[in-house]
């Protein structure tokens, strides 16, 4: 098939869009209807569905979320400080993603009035880009493939952080699976987050009201498994959040008291879920975002990049000055606390 010009044309939501949104093999959580609720709940943003048409034809789908800023509409698939990951487009294989992406710049510039755009969408490539009036961070994650056995699974990992999950089970870690509409589990997730965020002497970057909500609209669609990690006393020391969809599993989060970290309760709860998610035939754990310490699994780092664009290059500033920002108002509110 050639494609000649690819639009975006947005729709209401219905059951025969989302019936159709679920054939795409390059589907994933972040266009479920639970999970854009979440992200609505949380950001206050107005989800956006449209699909891509070739001719009149329906060939693929785009998600976003229209929010305020300053006064001007921002379209994020998804923004950054979202706490959602790659949104972007779902297409026919046949269907090129740099084509679907220039299509998205009227679409969102013309069509819906926006003054500025973000994407992240996990099967774009750095070579999509260039000549579309982007900018754009590479954003690599950090994935594990889960289609060997599990003794492959487990050698694959550095052999530290082997010996670290066998020194949890000799510690007397346990780990617990938890249903969504746990009373608890917010409150010690979110404790255990700021005793994580102070090592760096800063404080977490949402609020416990963030986790809630997730648990709240994502965990009754069954794609969202808890874990928290017990010492031998019983006493719960560290926590992990994961959902999950179609072949992947993701790391929306985790956390741990540094006090007890010596038992290695972080590596024991992520072991768990890559036994959890391989057992019900998922094919992928997704970090995602890159760092060094998850190396120790066995990951392999896969480029993502973020773009974006403007109307105007004072947004793009505005954009960058306000991520500074953030930043800088995140450690003064940690330096208060402190103080109190």
């Amino acid at each position: 098939m050639v494609i000649s010009m690819l639009r975006l044309r947005r729709v209401e939501p219905a059951a025969a869009l989302w019936a159709d949104r679920a054939t795409y093999d390059d589907r994933l959580i972040f266009h479920t209807r639970p999970w854009l609720r979440f992200v609505a709940e949380a950001q206050g943003a107005t989800p956006v569905l449209a699909v891509v048409e070739d001719g009149g034809e329906t060939v693929g789908h785009f998600t976003g979320l229209v929010s305020k800023r300053f006064g001007l509409r921002l379209l994020g698939s998804p923004m950054a400080g979202w706490t959602t990951s790659y949104v972007g487009f779902l297409l026919r294989p046949d269907v090129s993603r740099r084509q679907a992406l220039e299509a998205l710049m009227p679409f969102a510039f013309d069509d819906l009035g926006c003054a500025h755009l973000e994407i992240r969408d996990r099967r774009l490539t750095l070579g999509d880009l260039p000549g579309l009036g982007l900018q754009w961070d590479t954003a690599p994650t950090a994935v594990i493939s889960l289609t060997p056995p599990e003794n492959d699974l487990f050698a694959a990992m550095a052999s530290a952080c082997r010996r670290n999950i066998r020194k949890a089970t000799k510690s007397g870690v346990v780990i617990e699976e938890v249903p969504p509409d746990d009373p608890s589990f917010a409150a010690e997730f979110y404790d255990q987050l700021r005793d994580v965020f102070a090592k760096q002497n800063l404080v977490p970057t949402y609020p416990i009201d963030r986790v809630r909500s997730l648990m709240s609209c994502v965990g009754p669609s069954g794609n969202l498994l808890l874990l928290r990690a017990r010492d031998a006393a019983g006493r719960c020391i560290a926590t992990a959040i994961l959902p999950w969809h179609h072949r992947t599993m993701y790391f929306w989060g985790g956390a741990s008291y540094r006090a007890d970290q010596l038992s290695r309760p972080n590596e024991a709860l992520i072991w768990h879920a890559l036994r959890w998610a391989r057992t019900r035939g998922l094919t992928e754990f997704d970090f995602v975002g890159g760092n060094a310490y998850k190396a120790k699994y066995g990951t392999v780092e896969v480029p993502v990049p973020w773009a974006r664009r403007s109307r105007s290059p004072l947004l793009a500033g505005l954009r960058d000055a306000a991520k500074q920002g953030f930043a800088l108002k995140q450690r003064a509110t940690a330096r208060l606390t402190r103080a109190r």
